[in-house]
């Protein structure tokens, strides 16, 4: 019997109603249905300061990184979905991953919550490039990491207009690209899983 994926799914931005948000919305549904067991979190719940060296040689990596880095490790892949700020990365989104970058020890046990980890990526913006841009850079990003980025993506144009009542998404073409993305996240997580259970 084939392993059940575990995911972890979370947005960039966690502004109300944000498009990146309602993406991961649409991405939590569809890894559930194609058979995955689905966590979705949010950003906000692990506040975290600017990265700062000398604030980690004083203090150490933060507790909410460590709680970041451990929750991956407890997981088979991730999907992150993005908005684009400015061309690129929203400060949120780096910052989180500039930090887990730092984990390495765990209960002093030696971690590295991003190396091997599986990878999914969804972008989204206001306006018709849809955050090409952005999830360019943060899978290069990643890749630097030592991430394991998939190549199909999901990138959602005009967010405005992208959803219905439902949730969906009213165009059948993406509907299509989150099946692909999502089908291929859980056949590679399960493939190249490297789950630490906590």
């Amino acid at each position: 019997m084939a392993v059940i994926p575990k995911i972890l799914v979370f947005a960039g931005s966690v502004r109300g109603g944000a498009y990146s948000g309602r993406t991961a919305d649409v991405a939590q549904k569809e890894l559930a249905v194609q058979g995955a067991e689905v966590t979705r979190i949010s950003l906000g719940d692990y506040p975290l300061p600017i990265l700062d060296e000398d604030l980690e040689k004083e203090k150490g990596v933060p507790e909410n990184a460590v709680r970041l880095g451990r929750l991956i490790n407890a997981h088979d892949g991730l999907l992150i979905a993005t908005p684009e700020y400015n061309g690129s990365i929203p400060p949120l989104l780096k910052n989180t991953i500039d930090w887990v970058s730092r984990v390495r020890r765990d209960n002093n046990r030696p971690v590295r919550p991003l190396a091997g980890k599986v990878v999914g990526l969804c972008s989204s913006s206001n306006g018709h490039f849809a955050g090409i841009r952005c999830i360019n850079h943060l899978r290069a990003v990643l890749v630097r990491c030592q991430m394991e980025v998939v190549t199909p993506e999901c990138s959602v144009p005009e967010g405005g207009d992208a959803f219905g009542e439902d949730g969906h998404f009213r165009d059948e073409r993406l509907h299509t690209s989150m099946e692909h993305l999502c089908r291929t996240l859980i056949e590679t997580s399960r493939l190249l899983s490297t789950r630490i259970e906590a």
